[in-house]
């Protein structure tokens, strides 16, 4: 999910065999930016042996994401479809005029990010289930944010630049938006929807990682660039003995034109991608949910297939054994994986100042592990190095313009859904 506008700059090279960049934190101004004001809030009650202390500034209703502005504002979706806009001054304003959303099966508005030129343009992007008339479907649209300090926040302009296709039933929507280091196009991460094999299937964009010019069309050098799909799929066609395949299964599902699914996809085999960022040396980096077990961190890489359904980690929820990863079988590894689950979620490639120990890291939150996780890198490899419990769901993490760190908590209003600034312990 979008973070912060990144502080150093970086390389496309990578991108066009393992793509690189933090599009999460599109590229910004090199240099020492101006600090931002330090909030003020409640402490967070972290466990003592935390590193650093957390102040809460603002509570929101059941937080996706969190993207930070040039000027130190940031964007928070909240699933049930409110774009929610905090300003320095931590005034807190509805945004108006953004699409229904489809709230079922962990749907709902997802990612927000400020286009690489919002200094100039205003133009946020951002991801929802969007309600069809089979289902609902993950889309990606484009819009103005218009803000002034006599109005109140709203989109002008919205434009849907892609759907994935497919509707019908399901959650698992990935949706998480990064942006290409040379800011001309974009990757986006579109889950499985819970129904297990379109993940492999060429003619689907779902279970995949699609990369788009910034105007939502697949981009020239994607494996099967200018290639047409299939008319028609199936929406649902899951391993026998599962609740979906009792259900659903065979439902079919036709374009309305044109498939543009197999010339979009990047990579395949993904279940439940929550995270997306790129490093410095532009790899781009993605977590996603295993089942029971075996949530992964991968380093993408065009073309390759990760694997999803046909191995895993971890094990369906029936407890039918999935056969697990090896070298040779021809899916890529991943990186790291966690069993049992963490539930990752949020991740921002790590560049500030106020925790040096950690810069040049991965950081991710954790929502059933509850944790907030430093992940070590070393070229394309990478290590597991801290996991803070923070006795709560970690649902994002992000990067201000100023390099500060900040966490959005998971959970209703009233019941977690903090945003909260994350300060080294004095």
């Amino acid at each position: 999910m979008p973070r912060s506008l990144l502080l150093i700059p970086m390389l496309f090279a990578a991108a066009c065999s393992s793509p690189g960049s933090n599009a999460q934190q599109p590229a910004g101004t090199a240099g020492t930016p101006t600090p931002l004001p330090v909030p003020s809030g409640t402490p967070a009650p972290l466990p003592a042996d935390v590193p650093f202390t957390a102040t809460r500034v603002a509570e929101f209703d059941s937080p996706f994401a969190l993207a930070f502005l040039p000027d130190g504002a940031a964007l928070v979706t909240e699933k049930g479809g409110q774009l929610q806009l905090w300003e320095v001054n931590q005034k807190v304003q509805a945004v108006t005029g953004v699409p229904k959303v489809a709230t079922v099966n962990q749907g709902g508005l997802l990612d927000v990010a400020p286009a690489p030129d919002f200094a100039s343009s205003d133009m946020i992007y951002f991801t929802y289930s969007e309600p069809r008339a089979n289902g609902s479907a993950l889309a990606l649209a484009r819009a103005k944010l218009t803000r002034g300090k006599a109005m109140a926040p709203r989109l002008d302009n919205v434009e849907v630049l892609f759907r994935s296709g497919a509707d019908g039933d399901g959650g698992q929507f990935g949706a998480v938006i990064a942006f290409a280091p040379d800011s001309k196009s974009l990757f986006l991460s579109s889950g499985e929807r819970q129904r297990f094999t379109p993940a492999q299937d060429p003619n689907q964009a779902i279970g995949k990682i699609l990369h788009l010019t910034l105007d939502g069309k697949p981009a020239s050098d994607n494996p099967d660039a200018g290639k047409v799909g299939a008319t028609s799929v199936q929406v649902i066609d899951p391993p026998a003995d599962t609740e979906a395949a009792k259900t659903a299964k065979g439902r079919p599902f036709a374009f309305d034109g044109p498939n543009p699914a197999p010339a979009a996809i990047w990579s395949s085999g993904h279940r439940n991608p929550y995270g997306l960022a790129f490093d410095a040396s532009g790899n781009l980096w993605e977590h996603e949910m295993g089942p029971q077990g075996g949530d992964e961190l991968n380093l993408i890489v065009k073309g390759r297939n990760y694997g999803w359904p046909n191995v895993s980690f971890g094990e369906n929820y029936n407890n039918k054994p999935i056969p697990k990863p090896k070298a040779g079988d021809g899916y890529e590894l991943p990186k790291l994986h966690w069993v049992p689950s963490i539930s990752p979620s949020g991740l921002i490639y790590y560049s500030g100042s106020e925790f040096p120990q950690w810069k040049g890291s991965l950081l991710m939150g954790a929502m059933s592990g509850q944790a907030l996780l430093r992940i070590a890198l070393d070229g394309t490899n990478a290590r597991k190095a801290d996991q803070w419990n923070l006795d709560m769901r970690i649902r994002d993490v992000a990067q201000g313009p100023d390099g500060s760190l900040w966490l959005l908590q998971d959970g209703a209003k009233g019941d977690g859904g903090w945003l909260m600034r994350v300060s080294p312990k004095k």
